[in-house]
C-alpha cells in the first residue's frame, strides 16, 4: 500500500488542499515565515473571509498552523506536513516507476 503514515482522509485532505492555485499560493507564502490572514487577505481579489476558507482548508490538512496573537491570527507552514506530502508523491512516482518498467520488459519480450 501507498503511503503507510497517513489515512485515506488525511491523503484525501492533503490533495484536495493542494488543488486550489490560492491554497498553494498561501503555502507558497506561509514558507517563507510567518504572515496574519488580514496580510494574506490584501493580496488576492476575494474578500478577507474566503481567504479564511482557504486557510482553514491548509489547516485540515495539516500544511499550515495557525496561532493567535492578540487580535491577529497568525499563519506559518508545517515543515513535516510538506515533508509527508513529499513522501506520499516519492512513493506513487515509484510504484508508477515500477510498473512503466514492467511494461516495458513486456514490449521488449514481444
Amino acid at each position: 500500500m501507498v503511503v503507510e503514515t497517513l489515512s485515506p482522509d488525511e491523503v484525501d485532505r492533503l490533495f484536495q488542499a493542494l488543488a486550489d492555485a490560492t491554497r498553494r499560493d498561501i503555502l507558497a507564502r506561509a514558507l517563507t515565515g510567518e504572515h496574519s490572514v488580514t496580510a494574506l487577505a490584501s493580496r488576492y481579489e476575494m474578500s478577507f473571509a474566503a481567504v479564511q476558507k482557504h486557510v482553514a482548508v491548509l489547516e485540515r490538512a495539516s500544511l499550515v498552523v495557525k496561532t493567535r496573537r492578540g487580535r491577529e491570527q497568525l499563519v506559518t507552514a508545517d515543515p513535516d506536513a510538506l515533508a509527508a506530502a513529499r513522501g506520499l508523491l516519492e512513493q506513487y512516482e515509484a510504484l508508477w516507476r515500477l510498473r512503466v518498467a514492467a511494461i516495458d520488459d513486456l514490449l521488449a519480450d514481444g
